[in-house]
């Protein structure tokens, strides 16, 4: 089988690990060769660590193009060369998936997903609910829809039922819920580039004007029901973000206009 993917799959996967840190040189190499962002977890980066350097996707705009469906620790659906799709073998820790384990993930809205195998055919919803990849396009039956809630991820087909792995290994669409048995990890070694703005507080993003409203909105008292935003000259905003003093200059135009229940 192993054969056959290699003659269908075209390209050499990525499928690196991690690496001994011994200098600042090697630790950036590190982040570039795993994929995780330099201000991830200790706890996200030792995840990372025991599966081979495939990160876990937490929110739908992560989802990149390389991915592995992980059921249980350490262990993925695997593509077979007749288009069944399987539970594959546990792999020591440490250790990624295995090439045939390997799904190209493409986006088809902000909310909806295919899969296509190594051997260049896409998931799809069988009749009677079996999960295979045997399609050479994409239509409806394709389209999977990942649901991430309080830390956790299921993932619903076109039947609305949820993805699980029936008694024989087999990928079946068979839950109307998500149970324990429902629950995925989708992972990817894809690198990931770290957010200009993470770690910026959601109010200070965009204009200073708009930054000025945004405060207004979440400090002010209302008790007219009308906003209160400071006339003055916004120059004095935009040099206060220049020197560094930018909430404090807002928090004096906002106590002036004497309706921030935290001013004065």
């Amino acid at each position: 089988m192993a054969d056959s993917y290699a003659l269908v799959k075209g390209g050499k996967l990525n499928l690196k690990g991690h690496k001994t840190k011994k200098s600042k040189k090697h630790k950036s190499h590190k982040r570039k060769h795993d994929g995780t962002p330099a201000d991830a977890s200790s706890k996200e980066r030792e995840d990372t660590h025991k599966h081979g350097g495939w990160w876990e996707i937490k929110k739908f705009e992560d989802i990149a193009a390389n991915v592995a469906i992980e059921f249980k620790d350490h262990t993925y659906i695997t593509a077979l060369d007749n288009g069944q799709l399987a539970l594959g073998d546990s792999r020591k820790e440490g250790d990624g998936p295995d090439p045939a384990e390997v799904f190209t993930a493409i986006k088809i809205n902000d909310t909806k997903v295919a899969f296509k195998s190594g051997y260049g055919k896409y998931w799809g919803v069988e009749a009677n609910g079996q999960v295979v990849g045997v399609a050479e396009a994409m239509g409806s039956r394709e389209q999977f829809e990942p649901v991430f809630q309080e830390g956790k991820l299921a993932l619903c087909g076109c039947n609305n039922f949820f993805v699980s792995c029936d008694e024989k290994g087999r990928v079946v669409c068979l839950s109307r819920t998500a149970g324990p048995n429902e629950m995925i990890k989708l992972r990817s070694n894809t690198v990931r580039e770290k957010d200009p703005l993470e770690g910026v507080p959601s109010e200070d993003r965009g204009s200073v004007k708009e930054a000025e409203i945004n405060y207004v909105k979440k400090f002010q008292s209302f008790q007219d029901r009308r906003l209160r935003v400071s006339e003055v000259d916004k120059s004095q905003l935009k040099k206060a973000k220049r020197e560094g003093d930018f909430h404090e200059v807002m928090l004096d135009r906002r106590e002036k206009m004497k309706a921030d229940r935290y001013c004065k």
